[in-house]
């Protein structure tokens, strides 16, 4: 048993008449690990393009209720005839009358 853990220390196993079968094994779990590896950094890439996107649909929805509660306030009646007192022009006095056209028979 300590002769076997010595020889795998020293590295005999690579060096001895059958050690091809060795060497195709670690040949294979080093290609394993490299695409592992590659899988993971992969995936980590994925990950910060996903929160990095979150982050800017925030930013975005929160502009766009900015933009449309500053579209609400410049629609409001109130300021409309605000803006148009500094033009000169003043809401009638007289309401509007509505037009009836009969239809002829």
């Amino acid at each position: 048993m300590k002769k076997n853990i010595y020889n795998i220390l020293k590295g005999t196993f690579l060096i001895s008449d059958d050690s091809f079968k060795s060497w195709r094994l670690i040949l294979f779990i080093s290609g394993l690990a490299i695409v592992m590896i590659a899988s993971s950094h992969s995936a980590d890439k994925k990950v910060y393009e996903i929160a990095r996107l979150k982050n800017e649909v925030k930013e975005m929805r929160s502009a766009f209720v900015d933009g449309r509660s500053k579209l609400m306030r410049l629609k409001m009646e109130s300021n409309v005839v605000q803006v148009m007192k500094e033009k000169g022009l003043a809401p009638s006095v007289n309401p509007p009358k509505k037009i009836k056209i009969k239809k002829s028979n």
